[in-house]
């Protein structure tokens, strides 16, 4: 029984572990979505106006995503890593099958709404009818990815971070061949028609979640005899009632999930308000055309160093919960102060660089459609801010100050409205209003910050 206690424990990755798998992970990942992006981008009769159809309906996508499980892996993590602290491996086993139950209903319901109602969102709030589609095709993955994401924030808990990085890994690596061989199909079906080959994009992602979601699956049912050797050995375990756990979980992802909401809120501004608005000033196809700018090149570009960065913030939630269930507010400090040294690190030479050399990036990665770099420009000032604000945020859900990152982005979320809605007869200034929230990052960074060193 010890040997078998010492393998189990063996498992267990350390942070510094757990940050370079996710690190790695994220990079592969990043590397693999630029792939598909430079494709699509580069494929006759796709281009900017595809990428405004599948930006725009993915952004109505990852909104309800957020509603049923962004908050999801986080919250788990932190609840789960608590009780494995204290030795209580049974109260975490059974705090993950009643979350499992719990989001797997939360995102059926959210698969359904959006099926149903992809023809009205498409033509009413978007004012891209050729978008419907593409929520038709994304429908199924929401919840597919709801309950993918309490099997990952259980073994975040678990501190086994390895197993979230491969899943995540696979899934684009399933993504990104798939939507070159979805589209390539389409294309020749429907004689290379830009509304079919964005919904077959999208289509992709749905059958990437799923065999995402199988990876999980298997790997749990390989663990099960371990994780049942844990609970035969669990000590201080505290029978709560289901009711009870259910609170307790949504407690903790609602401040979490509110978080990701706003920040979802920031990219719908951009879907609702820059077609609509350039509209007045050039024909529909040039108005999805400038957004596909935004949302499809200049996003993917500036996310790069935040998918990075994502790997201190996933790590930190369960490292410094555990920390703070032991009170080791030794070993809170110094993974904080670590976590925060390295995302300055990768967030200057990423802003400085994408500032100096946004017309050389975006001509060398879509030489058939490299307009836009005044707006990478604008938005790469921001990414100094945005990632330290993650990395905080992180430290701040660990330490079980849930709503100060609402709070923050709140904040963001409410200067990027009245910026955008700001009414300018120059449509350059349209699509440059667009990405200008500079001025509230570090705003919110610093709310951050004093509040959790406080």
């Amino acid at each position: 029984m010890i040997k078998k206690n010492i393998n189990t424990k063996s498992k267990k990755e350390s942070f510094s572990q757990a940050v370079i798998m996710l690190v790695f992970s994220q990079v592969l990942i990043k590397m693999l979505g630029l792939v598909y992006t430079l494709y699509l981008t580069n494929r006759d009769s796709f281009g900017d106006r595809g990428n405004g159809i599948l930006a725009s309906g993915y952004q109505i996508y990852a909104m309800l995503l957020t509603i049923s499980s962004i908050g999801v892996p986080n919250a788990i993590s932190k609840l789960v890593s608590e009780r494995v602290a204290i030795g209580d491996n049974r109260g975490a086993h059974r705090i993950f099958k009643i979350a499992f139950a719990t989001f797997a209903g939360i995102g059926a319901l959210g698969s359904i709404l959006l099926f149903c109602g992809a023809g009205v969102i498409a033509k009413e709030w978007l004012q891209i009818p050729e978008a419907e589609m593409t929520l038709v095709a994304l429908a199924p993955a929401i919840f597919f990815v709801a309950i993918a994401s309490v099997m990952r924030g259980y073994f975040n808990g678990r501190q086994s971070m390895e197993t979230t990085a491969r899943s995540q890994t696979l899934e684009q690596i399933f993504k990104t061949l798939l939507t070159i061989i979805i589209v390539e199909i389409i294309a020749m079906l429907s004689n290379v028609s830009t509304e079919w080959m964005a919904a077959g994009a999208n289509l992709a992602t749905t059958l990437a979640t799923f065999l995402g979601f199988g990876y999980l699956h298997l790997y749990y049912k390989n663990q099960r005899k371990i994780i049942a050797i844990e609970i035969k050995q669990t000590t201080n375990y505290k029978h709560e009632r289901v009711k009870t756990i259910i609170k307790r979980i949504l407690m903790v992802s609602a401040p979490i999930a509110l978080t990701a909401i706003l920040s979802s809120i920031n990219k719908n501004i951009d879907s609702f308000t820059v077609v609509r608005s350039l509209k007045n000033f050039m024909p529909e196809d040039m108005a999805t055309a400038q957004y596909g700018i935004l949302g499809g090149k200049v996003d993917t570009l500036t996310n790069l160093p935040l998918a990075i960065n994502v790997a201190f913030s996933t790590a930190l939630v369960p490292a410094i919960a555990a920390a703070k269930a032991r009170n080791d507010k030794r070993t809170i400090k110094e993974k904080t102060s670590f976590s925060l040294l390295v995302s300055m690190l990768i967030a200057l030479p990423c802003t400085v660089g994408m500032c100096i050399y946004a017309g050389p990036i975006l001509y060398l990665l879509f030489p058939k459609a490299s307009a836009g770099a005044e707006i990478l420009q604008i938005s790469s000032l921001t990414m100094l801010f945005t990632i330290l604000d993650q990395t905080i945020n992180g430290a701040l859900q660990g330490y079980g100050k849930l709503m100060i990152p609402t709070i923050s982005l709140g904040m963001r979320s409410s200067c990027k409205t009245s910026t955008e809605f700001n009414p300018s007869s120059n449509t350059r200034n349209r699509s440059k209003r667009s990405s200008l929230g500079i001025c509230c990052l570090p705003c919110s960074c610093i709310y951050n910050s004093a509040n959790f060193f406080n």
